[in-house]
Order: structure tokens, then sequence, then C-alpha cells
């Protein structure tokens, strides 16, 4: 297994600097990253520094609580694609989830896929694992199996809990075969990265992620 190509290299700090997305985007290159994830405000930068690299250019829309307006999200998409992304990972609307309002989030996600699969990109939808019950991941999967998204994702990694193994197991269970799962929030060992592919993970959100691919070299 090459650990390298599950891990979306990432930083969503609210502090990010310039030297940090080139800094990222520089052990992108060398380790060979799937993607390098930046803030929006960065897309540009990242696919400069990127060029014609293997590796993709993702960032975040509606992060990361995921409850701006659809009008707002689906204006972050537009405007991230434009400036170069790649893979969009769409934080959906938690408070919709917690209020059962699964006809806002079939409105949601509608919007923003029509757009997205026009420009055929690839897109994430990061439902929160950590803050669902069992039942509400379990019609998320449904939900978004339904408008044939690319991949589920865990977590943003600002909830009180990330990734579980649980949690991908659960989602692995009620996903058709042809819909990914990442893994994301709290990823910090090479151990409980391998933990989450077995359980059926095909991405690792990490920022910790040049410590794991040397501990899988060492």
């Amino acid at each position: 297994m090459e650990i390298n190509r599950y891990i979306d290299h990432t930083v969503l700090k609210p502090t990010t600097t310039l030297e940090d997305i080139k800094n990222l985007c520089m052990e992108c290159v060398e380790y060979n990253f799937a993607a390098a994830c930046v803030p929006p405000l960065f897309v540009k930068l990242a696919k400069q520094f990127l060029g014609s690299t293997d590796t993709r250019v993702a960032t975040v829309i509606g992060f990361p609580f995921g409850y701006s307006a659809i009008e707002a999200k689906v204006a972050e998409t537009v405007l991230a694609i434009v400036d170069g992304a790649d893979e969009l990972d769409v934080v959906i609307n938690i408070s919709a989830i917690k209020n059962k309002d699964w006809e806002f989030l079939e409105r949601e996600i509608a919007s923003l896929m029509m757009i997205i699969r026009e420009k055929q990109k690839i897109v994430k939808v990061i439902i929160e694992s950590g803050i669902l019950t069992d039942e509400e991941i379990i019609k998320c999967c449904q939900l978004y199996a339904k408008y044939g998204v690319d991949f589920v994702k865990t977590s943003t990694g600002y909830a009180e809990k990330g990734a579980s193994v649980h949690a991908v197991q659960l989602m692995r269970a009620n996903l058709p075969a042809d819909i990914q799962i990442k893994a994301s929030g709290g990823i910090r060992t090479l151990a409980f990265a391998q933990e989450l592919i077995a359980a059926g993970a095909t991405r690792i959100g990490a920022s910790a992620s040049v410590s794991i691919v040397k501990e899988a070299k060492a």
C-alpha cells in the first residue's frame, strides 16, 4: 500500500499564510500526495505551485460549519472552480440534518451537483459523522448516493470528534461500491490511517501527512 496516494495533505487553519501553502505544496510534490487541500483564498496559488504534478488541488466549501446559505455555497463553488480547484470538499448543512430537514439538504446538493458535474470536478460531501447518530449517518449515505457524489467524507476536523473506524464501516455498509469514503479529523498516525483504510476509506485527510509517510517508510 502506497499510503501517500491515499492522502489529501491539508492546511485549513484560519491563520494559514502564503508560506504555509508554499510548504504544503512543496511537501505534496516531494511525497506525491493525492491532493493538496487548501482554503479557497489559496486555490490559485496552490495550482501554480503544483503545476503539472500528479497532486490535485482540493478546497473547502461552506467550511467549517456548513450552515451558510445554498446560494453562498453555490457562489463559493463557482469561484473555486474558476480559480482552478479539481476537488471540492463541501460541508453540508448539519443544522438541517439535526432538524430532519432532508428536503433542504436535497435542494442544497442538487444545486451544487449541477455546477460540479457540468465542470467535471470531484465532490466530497462532509457529513460531520462524529456528531451524528448512526441513523443520521445512514440517511446521509442514502441521500448523497442518490445524487451520485464521488466521496462521502467523515469530518471537517473542527467538531469535537473526528473520524472513527465505526463511522467509516457504517458508511461503507450503506453506500454503493462506486462512492468512495474520505476519512479526516484527528488522523495523526500510520496505524490509525491503516485502520480507517481497512474499514473502507479510500482517501485520508491529514495535516500530519509527512510524519505518517515517514512512519510508513521506517
